[in-house]
């Protein structure tokens, strides 16, 4: 069994990783870091300490009504992304520990497009 990085325990939520393929199991925050748990193995679990942690990127969609998914981009490994149940109050959570300035609002498709459009019309220059 892995041993938890936080010695306090704010919010324990059932949750799912998207690593290649989809885990089921629970996120724990606490004071020193993000936690994703597998379910059904133990072996597979992520730990990220806070300051690994670059930013933290939210898909927003209907105007702040629903966020289907969040990521957090690290320092040195990459980027995790991860949905739950209650995903604002796990950006709540979050929050506590991680600097307003570095969370931010992924890009809508729209802005994915325009941004695609201009690099075309870049290169043909």
């Amino acid at each position: 069994m892995v041993e938890s990085i936080n010695t306090q325990v704010d919010l324990v939520i059932d949750a799912t990783a998207f690593t290649g393929l989809t885990d089921y199991g629970k996120i724990m925050i606490g004071d020193n870091g993000f936690e994703f748990f597998n379910a059904r193995d133990p072996r597979k679990y992520i730990q990220i300490p806070w300051e690994e942690v670059e930013e933290v990127i939210a898909s927003v969609v209907f105007k702040g009504k629903w966020i289907p998914r969040y990521a957090i981009k690290t320092k040195k490994s990459g980027t995790f992304t991860f949905s739950s149940k209650n995903p604002k109050k796990v950006l709540r959570a979050i929050q506590k520990y991680i600097e307003p300035s570095h969370m931010v609002q992924s890009l809508s498709f729209m802005d994915v497009m325009k941004r695609a459009a201009k690099s075309i019309f870049k290169k043909k220059k």
